[in-house]
């Protein structure tokens, strides 16, 4: 679908379509579909542990088209972006620099209000919302993305939320763990107050990750920045937020005044473990909003396989930006990060650093500690180590770390609640392991790596005349003669060394004598 904005250029309102990034995942081989009707019941186990997107034709008694695992990888989010998946923070950090372009359409220009349902028709138990974990507290949606306005500041707060059902109208959302807005809900509470939101449901991978991402302005804005383009808002039906007009689907509606009153949970959460039974606000829909051929969202959060899960994936996209941005102030040559998904996408990460003054490993552990808070184990490499590569990170580990000298342990930190590890203890400790070779060895070049023999270099006629050009490695001989066998350069050596004519220097060559 494509409008004519005020400016007087077309606009594609189908280009951050959720719908149409699924069927690119599709083309891709990023995702899979399965055309048969599948009962809601059994969704969860389609999407557990699958390394694909799901795009379900028919779900539940209505067949609603249902997608899931989105972002469960990182090349599904790179290719969102355009890109190739090693590439893919620096294509964001590149999209960070740009002004957010903002176009207001209206509710007829507005794909996501095709179809407007309020009153008794918004109806939060007629969207195909399945239960995801075995000893959830109710069905949840997984998959939103709140905006609420910041009545202190006037400025719009973007986050991800999950809900769950508690009837027609209801439904509790999760605001214990330290957020914007959480704070932004209190005062509100505090006043008596109700809090306007609006939930985008079905959303672009890439407003997913503009929702997650942590930087002090406009978050709204942020969607715009990350879309490298025009983002189209419209006002709400029943209140006065502005949201993607090009979405699947908005719920509208409010956080009633009562504050923290309601239980809700447990939920299977994005450490792999249940969360408990909390008191949480209540959600009140006010209006449903949709496309004519809305496409719902579901998300993956827990379960064995967490670095299969969207949750993960999100948050080791912005928590690697974020620990970029801290580097490049705190060593100024980082050379790669990689955050372990499997461990929730935050809690274990690696970083490949160019270092240019003593203690600078000591340097990028602290910088990774305070730019992101769930982080809990680091570990600093040289850049000829590959941080994606569980084997080359263990060789360093093993050859180039003492724990004597290079374990940082400190304590104190905020912690994630949900780590068991904690016994019930707000803060907790974070260790970073130091697997650099020692400064002075790193600028000598350190020690030399094998690596499959290259034969390059000068010809000679024999091996008296290549020896008497200087001394030489085996490898060295080879090419000096041609050979493709060695064995035969053995033969020739043993003749000349018994004869007294050739030997060896310190570092092992050849050498005429």
């Amino acid at each position: 679908m494509t409008v004519l904005h005020k400016a007087g250029t077309s606009l594609d309102l189908d280009r951050h379509r959720l719908r149409r990034f699924m069927d690119e995942a599709v083309a891709a081989g990023e995702a899979v579909v399965i055309k048969e009707p599948v009962d809601l019941a059994d969704v969860a186990s389609h999407l557990e542990g699958n390394d694909k997107a799901v795009l379900f034709a028919s779900v539940g008694p209505e067949g609603a088209p249902l997608a899931g695992n989105v972002m469960g990888a990182r090349s599904r989010i790179a290719l969102a972006f355009g890109c190739k998946p090693e590439a893919l923070s620096q294509e964001i950090m590149r999209r960070l620099q740009n002004k957010p372009q903002i176009v207001e359409l209206t509710r007829a220009e507005a794909p996501v209000q095709q179809i407007v349902l309020t009153g008794a028709d918004a109806d939060l138990t007629k969207l195909p919302v399945h239960l995801q974990h075995a000893l959830d507290g109710a069905p949840y949606i997984s998959s939103t993305i709140d905006i609420v306005r910041d009545p202190a500041t006037d400025l719009m707060n973007v986050g991800i939320r999950r809900l769950m059902l508690r009837g027609r109208h209801e439904a509790g959302v999760d605001l214990l763990a330290p957020s914007d807005l959480k704070v932004i809900y209190e005062m509100s509470a505090r006043r008596g107050e109700k809090l306007p939101v609006a939930f985008v449901l079905g959303a672009h991978p890439i407003d997913h990750v503009a929702a997650v991402m942590r930087i002090p302005i406009d978050e709204v804005g942020i969607m715009a920045i990350l879309r490298d383009g025009p983002l189209p808002l419209v006002k709400c039906v029943t209140n006065d937020l502005m949201v993607p007009a090009d979405a699947e689907m908005i719920l509208e509606g409010y956080f009633d005044e009562r504050g923290h009153v309601e239980p809700e949970g447990p939920y299977g959460e994005f450490l792999g473990y249940y969360g408990e039974l909390k008191s949480n606000p209540v959600f009140h829909l006010t209006a449903i909003t949709q496309r004519s051929d809305a496409l719902f969202q579901t998300s993956t959060i827990g379960g064995r396989t967490m670095e299969r899960t969207d949750t993960s994936q999100l948050n080791a996209t912005r928590a690697e930006v974020t620990i970029w941005r801290a580097l490049q102030t705190a060593v100024r040559e980082p050379v790669d990060v990689n955050i372990l998904t499997a461990s929730g996408g935050s809690l274990h990460v690696r970083v490949a650093i160019r270092q240019r003054a003593p203690g600078e490993a000591r340097n990028a552990i602290a910088a990774v500690f305070g730019s992101v808070a769930n982080s809990k184990h680091v570990w600093i490499v040289d850049p000829d180590i590959d941080v994606r590569s569980d084997g080359q990170m263990d060789w360093a580990m093993a050859t180039r770390f003492q724990a004597d000298r290079d374990l940082v342990v400190q304590s104190g930190f905020r912690a994630v609640p949900l780590d068991p590890s904690l016994q019930g203890s707000r803060t907790g400790a974070k260790a970073g392991f130091d697997c650099t070779l020692p400064f002075a060895q790193a600028m000598a070049g350190g020690p030399t790596i094998p690596a499959p023999p290259t034969y390059a270099g000068k010809r000679f006629g024999s091996i008296e005349a290549a020896l008497g050009d200087g001394p030489k490695f085996f490898q060295d001989l080879m090419a000096a003669t041609g050979s493709r066998d060695g064995r035969e350069i053995v033969l020739k050596l043993d003749e000349l060394r018994t004869a007294g004519r050739a030997g060896r220097d310190k570092e092992g060559r050849w050498i005429k004598i």
